[in-house]
Protein backbone atom coordinates (compact mmCIF):
# COMPACT_ATOMS: atom_id res chain seq x y z
CA UNK A 1 0.00 0.00 0.00
CA UNK A 2 1.31 3.29 -0.97
CA UNK A 3 2.03 5.73 1.83
CA UNK A 4 -1.19 8.12 0.46
CA UNK A 5 -3.23 5.37 0.51
CA UNK A 6 -1.80 4.04 3.96
CA UNK A 7 -2.93 8.07 5.34
CA UNK A 8 -6.17 7.79 3.55
CA UNK A 9 -6.88 4.08 4.87
CA UNK A 10 -5.69 5.29 8.50
CA UNK A 11 -7.63 8.54 8.33
CA UNK A 12 -11.26 6.35 7.35
CA UNK A 13 -10.19 4.33 10.22
CA UNK A 14 -9.07 7.00 12.60
CA UNK A 15 -13.19 8.78 12.02
CA UNK A 16 -14.49 5.12 12.33
CA UNK A 17 -13.76 4.82 15.50
CA UNK A 18 -14.52 7.81 16.38
CA UNK A 19 -17.85 7.14 15.51
CA UNK A 20 -17.97 3.73 17.38
CA UNK A 21 -16.67 5.58 20.29
CA UNK A 22 -19.05 8.19 20.03
CA UNK A 23 -22.04 5.69 19.17
CA UNK A 24 -20.85 3.72 21.94
CA UNK A 25 -20.99 6.58 24.41
CA UNK A 26 -24.27 8.04 23.65
CA UNK A 27 -25.86 4.18 24.12
CA UNK A 28 -24.15 4.59 27.49
CA UNK A 29 -24.86 7.77 28.74
CA UNK A 30 -28.16 8.04 26.68
CA UNK A 31 -28.05 11.90 27.24
CA UNK A 32 -31.75 11.50 25.46
CA UNK A 33 -33.07 10.16 28.80
CA UNK A 34 -34.77 12.54 31.63
CA UNK A 35 -33.02 12.60 34.72
CA UNK A 36 -35.78 11.18 37.66
CA UNK A 37 -36.09 13.96 39.75
CA UNK A 38 -38.03 13.99 43.56
CA UNK A 39 -38.40 18.00 43.86
CA UNK A 40 -38.37 18.99 47.53
CA UNK A 41 -41.85 20.50 48.33
CA UNK A 42 -41.67 24.83 48.38
CA UNK A 43 -42.79 26.97 50.61
CA UNK A 44 -46.32 25.90 51.81
CA UNK A 45 -46.00 22.56 50.45
CA UNK A 46 -45.57 19.16 51.85
CA UNK A 47 -44.67 15.73 50.84
CA UNK A 48 -46.90 13.04 50.36
CA UNK A 49 -45.93 9.54 50.83
CA UNK A 50 -48.65 7.38 51.69
CA UNK A 51 -51.35 4.85 50.82
CA UNK A 52 -49.52 4.34 47.36
CA UNK A 53 -49.04 7.90 46.63
CA UNK A 54 -46.01 10.17 45.83
CA UNK A 55 -46.32 13.37 45.38
CA UNK A 56 -46.37 17.28 47.10
CA UNK A 57 -49.03 19.31 48.03
CA UNK A 58 -49.72 22.56 48.78
CA UNK A 59 -53.20 23.07 50.21
CA UNK A 60 -54.63 25.56 53.30
CA UNK A 61 -52.63 24.98 56.83
CA UNK A 62 -55.86 26.62 58.54
CA UNK A 63 -58.11 24.03 57.09
CA UNK A 64 -59.81 26.62 54.63
CA UNK A 65 -61.89 24.35 51.88
CA UNK A 66 -60.29 24.97 48.49
CA UNK A 67 -60.89 24.26 45.04
CA UNK A 68 -58.45 21.81 44.36
CA UNK A 69 -56.15 20.63 41.13
CA UNK A 70 -54.46 17.00 40.41
CA UNK A 71 -51.76 17.88 38.68
CA UNK A 72 -50.06 15.26 36.08
CA UNK A 73 -46.64 15.57 34.79
CA UNK A 74 -45.57 13.88 31.49
CA UNK A 75 -43.26 11.15 30.26
CA UNK A 76 -40.44 12.14 32.43
CA UNK A 77 -41.89 10.63 35.18
CA UNK A 78 -40.79 11.46 38.73
CA UNK A 79 -41.53 14.62 40.14
CA UNK A 80 -39.78 17.19 38.47
CA UNK A 81 -39.33 21.04 39.54
CA UNK A 82 -41.29 22.25 36.51
CA UNK A 83 -44.67 20.12 37.43
CA UNK A 84 -43.99 21.45 40.71
CA UNK A 85 -43.30 25.37 39.95
CA UNK A 86 -46.89 24.65 38.32
CA UNK A 87 -48.46 23.39 41.70
CA UNK A 88 -46.94 26.46 43.39
CA UNK A 89 -47.88 29.07 40.85
CA UNK A 90 -51.62 27.82 41.04
CA UNK A 91 -51.46 27.58 44.92
CA UNK A 92 -50.44 31.17 44.84
CA UNK A 93 -53.68 31.37 42.80
CA UNK A 94 -55.87 30.29 45.38
CA UNK A 95 -56.33 26.44 44.75
CA UNK A 96 -54.80 23.59 46.54
CA UNK A 97 -52.61 21.72 44.67
CA UNK A 98 -51.57 18.16 44.81
CA UNK A 99 -48.62 17.08 41.79
CA UNK A 100 -48.37 13.25 41.64
CA UNK A 101 -46.26 11.09 40.50
CA UNK A 102 -47.30 8.09 38.81
CA UNK A 103 -43.75 6.34 37.49
CA UNK A 104 -40.27 6.19 37.20
CA UNK A 105 -39.84 6.67 41.29
CA UNK A 106 -39.07 3.85 43.80
CA UNK A 107 -41.96 1.24 44.26
CA UNK A 108 -43.51 2.33 40.64
CA UNK A 109 -43.23 1.18 37.28
CA UNK A 110 -40.26 2.23 35.57
CA UNK A 111 -41.19 1.49 32.37
CA UNK A 112 -44.11 3.97 30.39
CA UNK A 113 -45.92 0.25 30.87
CA UNK A 114 -49.26 -0.74 32.10
CA UNK A 115 -49.20 2.00 35.17
CA UNK A 116 -52.25 1.57 36.81
CA UNK A 117 -54.97 4.05 36.83
CA UNK A 118 -55.64 3.35 40.66
CA UNK A 119 -52.41 5.85 41.12
CA UNK A 120 -54.58 8.57 40.11
CA UNK A 121 -57.78 7.28 41.46
CA UNK A 122 -55.98 7.18 44.74
CA UNK A 123 -54.79 10.68 44.24
CA UNK A 124 -58.07 11.90 43.54
CA UNK A 125 -59.85 10.12 46.26
CA UNK A 126 -56.83 11.01 48.74
CA UNK A 127 -57.81 15.39 47.57
CA UNK A 128 -61.14 14.50 48.11
CA UNK A 129 -60.64 13.07 51.41
CA UNK A 130 -59.24 16.50 52.73
CA UNK A 131 -60.31 18.95 55.13
CA UNK A 132 -59.06 21.95 53.13
CA UNK A 133 -60.26 20.63 49.49
CA UNK A 134 -63.73 21.14 48.75
CA UNK A 135 -64.66 17.44 47.63
CA UNK A 136 -67.13 18.74 44.85
CA UNK A 137 -64.89 21.30 43.46
CA UNK A 138 -61.45 19.34 41.65
CA UNK A 139 -60.48 19.38 38.35
CA UNK A 140 -57.42 17.69 36.80
CA UNK A 141 -54.91 19.50 34.74
CA UNK A 142 -52.26 17.73 32.72
CA UNK A 143 -49.17 17.73 29.95
CA UNK A 144 -48.36 15.46 26.93
CA UNK A 145 -48.87 11.86 28.86
CA UNK A 146 -50.43 13.70 31.56
CA UNK A 147 -52.61 15.41 29.46
CA UNK A 148 -53.64 11.34 28.05
CA UNK A 149 -53.96 10.18 31.69
CA UNK A 150 -56.28 13.50 32.69
CA UNK A 151 -58.77 12.78 29.59
CA UNK A 152 -58.79 8.70 30.07
CA UNK A 153 -59.23 9.33 34.19
CA UNK A 154 -62.02 11.91 33.56
CA UNK A 155 -63.72 9.80 31.24
CA UNK A 156 -64.42 7.63 34.22
CA UNK A 157 -64.58 9.67 36.98
CA UNK A 158 -67.55 11.97 36.93
CA UNK A 159 -66.67 13.84 39.82
CA UNK A 160 -63.73 16.11 37.83
CA UNK A 161 -65.20 19.32 37.39
CA UNK A 162 -62.70 20.38 34.94
CA UNK A 163 -60.38 19.27 32.70
CA UNK A 164 -57.07 21.45 31.15
CA UNK A 165 -55.24 19.04 28.84
CA UNK A 166 -52.39 20.52 27.31
CA UNK A 167 -50.13 18.66 24.15
CA UNK A 168 -53.07 15.95 24.53
CA UNK A 169 -53.69 12.79 23.18
CA UNK A 170 -57.31 11.61 22.14
CA UNK A 171 -56.15 7.91 22.58
CA UNK A 172 -54.17 5.68 24.49
CA UNK A 173 -50.92 4.31 23.10
CA UNK A 174 -48.55 1.68 23.53
CA UNK A 175 -46.27 1.96 26.23
CA UNK A 176 -42.32 2.75 25.90
CA UNK A 177 -39.08 2.97 27.11
CA UNK A 178 -35.74 5.06 27.13
CA UNK A 179 -34.05 2.28 25.87
CA UNK A 180 -35.65 3.17 22.85
CA UNK A 181 -37.13 -0.26 22.52
CA UNK A 182 -40.64 -1.29 21.50
CA UNK A 183 -43.35 -2.32 24.47
CA UNK A 184 -46.07 -4.20 23.53
CA UNK A 185 -48.57 -3.07 25.65
CA UNK A 186 -50.31 -0.50 26.60
CA UNK A 187 -49.09 2.44 28.55
CA UNK A 188 -52.03 2.23 31.27
CA UNK A 189 -53.17 -0.41 32.56
CA UNK A 190 -57.19 -0.58 35.04
CA UNK A 191 -57.71 -3.70 37.24
CA UNK A 192 -54.56 -4.93 36.39
CA UNK A 193 -55.96 -5.29 32.35
CA UNK A 194 -53.98 -3.40 29.92
CA UNK A 195 -56.10 -0.63 28.60
CA UNK A 196 -56.95 -0.91 25.04
CA UNK A 197 -54.17 1.19 22.82
CA UNK A 198 -52.88 2.19 19.59
CA UNK A 199 -49.41 0.11 18.82
CA UNK A 200 -46.34 2.09 17.70
CA UNK A 201 -44.40 0.11 15.16
CA UNK A 202 -41.84 1.73 15.08
CA UNK A 203 -38.44 3.48 16.84
CA UNK A 204 -37.22 6.86 15.69
CA UNK A 205 -34.29 8.57 16.63
CA UNK A 206 -35.41 11.84 14.53
CA UNK A 207 -38.69 12.50 15.86
CA UNK A 208 -42.52 11.88 15.95
CA UNK A 209 -43.75 8.29 15.96
CA UNK A 210 -47.15 8.42 16.39
CA UNK A 211 -48.20 10.36 13.36
CA UNK A 212 -47.65 7.44 10.81
CA UNK A 213 -49.31 4.87 13.45
CA UNK A 214 -52.47 6.86 13.69
CA UNK A 215 -53.58 5.52 9.56
CA UNK A 216 -53.89 2.02 11.77
CA UNK A 217 -56.28 3.60 14.12
CA UNK A 218 -59.48 2.51 12.05
CA UNK A 219 -58.40 -1.57 13.43
CA UNK A 220 -58.18 -0.11 17.17
CA UNK A 221 -61.12 2.09 17.65
CA UNK A 222 -61.14 1.28 21.21
CA UNK A 223 -57.91 2.94 22.14
CA UNK A 224 -59.66 6.21 21.67
CA UNK A 225 -60.60 7.69 24.90
CA UNK A 226 -64.49 8.14 25.53
CA UNK A 227 -64.23 11.58 26.07
CA UNK A 228 -67.73 12.21 25.53
CA UNK A 229 -68.45 11.05 28.60
CA UNK A 230 -66.30 13.38 30.35
CA UNK A 231 -69.03 15.40 32.62
CA UNK A 232 -67.30 18.86 32.74
CA UNK A 233 -65.92 21.18 30.73
CA UNK A 234 -62.14 20.72 29.17
CA UNK A 235 -59.78 23.12 27.89
CA UNK A 236 -57.16 21.75 25.26
CA UNK A 237 -53.97 23.57 24.52
CA UNK A 238 -51.83 22.60 21.66
CA UNK A 239 -48.84 23.71 18.97
CA UNK A 240 -49.04 23.30 15.43
CA UNK A 241 -45.42 22.65 15.44
CA UNK A 242 -45.30 19.97 17.92
CA UNK A 243 -42.38 17.81 17.04
CA UNK A 244 -43.01 15.19 19.56
CA UNK A 245 -46.10 14.15 18.58
CA UNK A 246 -49.34 16.01 16.59
CA UNK A 247 -50.80 16.95 19.73
CA UNK A 248 -52.91 19.86 17.53
CA UNK A 249 -54.55 17.04 15.59
CA UNK A 250 -55.41 14.90 18.14
CA UNK A 251 -56.62 18.00 20.74
CA UNK A 252 -58.90 18.50 17.68
CA UNK A 253 -59.82 15.37 17.49
CA UNK A 254 -61.26 15.30 21.60
CA UNK A 255 -62.77 18.46 20.48
CA UNK A 256 -64.92 16.81 17.63
CA UNK A 257 -65.52 14.10 19.01
CA UNK A 258 -67.22 16.00 22.33
CA UNK A 259 -69.08 18.38 19.81
CA UNK A 260 -70.30 15.13 18.14
CA UNK A 261 -72.26 13.98 21.24
CA UNK A 262 -73.39 17.43 22.12
CA UNK A 263 -70.74 18.50 24.71
CA UNK A 264 -70.42 22.34 23.66
CA UNK A 265 -68.07 22.85 26.79
CA UNK A 266 -64.82 22.12 25.25
CA UNK A 267 -62.09 25.04 24.43
CA UNK A 268 -59.07 24.84 21.75
CA UNK A 269 -56.16 27.02 22.09
CA UNK A 270 -53.88 26.40 19.52
CA UNK A 271 -50.70 28.39 18.67
CA UNK A 272 -48.84 28.53 15.41
CA UNK A 273 -45.77 29.08 16.15
CA UNK A 274 -45.49 26.84 19.18
CA UNK A 275 -45.28 23.28 19.79
CA UNK A 276 -44.63 20.60 22.57
CA UNK A 277 -43.43 23.29 25.29
CA UNK A 278 -45.69 26.14 24.75
CA UNK A 279 -48.05 25.50 27.61
CA UNK A 280 -46.97 26.28 31.46
CA UNK A 281 -45.84 29.42 33.70
CA UNK A 282 -44.94 32.08 31.53
CA UNK A 283 -41.43 32.73 31.23
CA UNK A 284 -39.54 36.21 31.38
CA UNK A 285 -37.57 36.84 28.49
CA UNK A 286 -34.11 37.03 30.57
CA UNK A 287 -34.97 33.51 32.29
CA UNK A 288 -31.98 30.90 31.14
CA UNK A 289 -34.72 28.41 29.95
CA UNK A 290 -36.34 30.45 27.45
CA UNK A 291 -34.00 30.08 24.51
CA UNK A 292 -34.74 26.16 24.94
CA UNK A 293 -38.42 26.02 24.77
CA UNK A 294 -38.26 25.60 21.02
CA UNK A 295 -36.06 22.30 21.45
CA UNK A 296 -39.51 20.04 20.67
CA UNK A 297 -41.07 22.21 17.98
CA UNK A 298 -41.56 26.03 17.16
CA UNK A 299 -39.27 28.94 18.02
CA UNK A 300 -38.40 30.10 21.17
CA UNK A 301 -40.31 33.71 21.02
CA UNK A 302 -43.64 31.25 19.98
CA UNK A 303 -43.36 28.86 22.91
CA UNK A 304 -42.76 31.92 24.90
CA UNK A 305 -45.79 34.03 23.66
CA UNK A 306 -48.01 30.50 23.82
CA UNK A 307 -47.52 30.07 27.07
CA UNK A 308 -47.86 33.48 28.20
CA UNK A 309 -51.46 33.62 26.52
CA UNK A 310 -52.53 30.28 27.33
CA UNK A 311 -51.40 30.19 31.21
CA UNK A 312 -53.89 33.00 32.45
CA UNK A 313 -56.46 31.78 30.24
CA UNK A 314 -56.53 28.13 31.84
CA UNK A 315 -56.53 29.94 35.28
CA UNK A 316 -59.48 31.85 33.93
CA UNK A 317 -60.86 28.18 32.89
CA UNK A 318 -60.34 26.45 36.16
CA UNK A 319 -61.58 29.76 38.22
CA UNK A 320 -65.11 29.88 36.34
CA UNK A 321 -65.42 26.37 36.20
CA UNK A 322 -64.92 25.70 39.90
CA UNK A 323 -66.83 28.34 41.23
CA UNK A 324 -69.50 27.04 43.04
CA UNK A 325 -73.15 27.67 41.65
CA UNK A 326 -75.61 29.67 43.47
CA UNK A 327 -77.54 26.18 45.01
CA UNK A 328 -74.13 25.66 45.99
CA UNK A 329 -73.13 28.92 47.36
CA UNK A 330 -76.84 28.89 49.37
CA UNK A 331 -76.31 25.23 50.94
CA UNK A 332 -72.34 26.87 52.41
Amino acid sequence: MTGWKRRVAFGVGGVLLLVLAAAAWLWIAKPWVPDVELTAPGPGGVRVNQEGLIGNYYGDAAGVRRPAVLLLGGSEGGLGGAADGWARALHREGFAVLVLSYYRLPGQPQRFELVPLETIYRGLDWLAARADVDAGRIAMVGASKGAEAALLVASRRPEVRAVVAAMPSHLVWNGFDWEMSIVKTSSWSEGGRPVPYLPITEVSWTGDVYSGALANLPRHPDAVIPVERIAAPVLLVCGENDRLWPSCAMARAVKQRREASGRSDTTLLAYADAGHLGFGEPVPPDHAARDSLGLLGGTAHGNAAARADAWPRALQFLNATLSPSPTEESVR
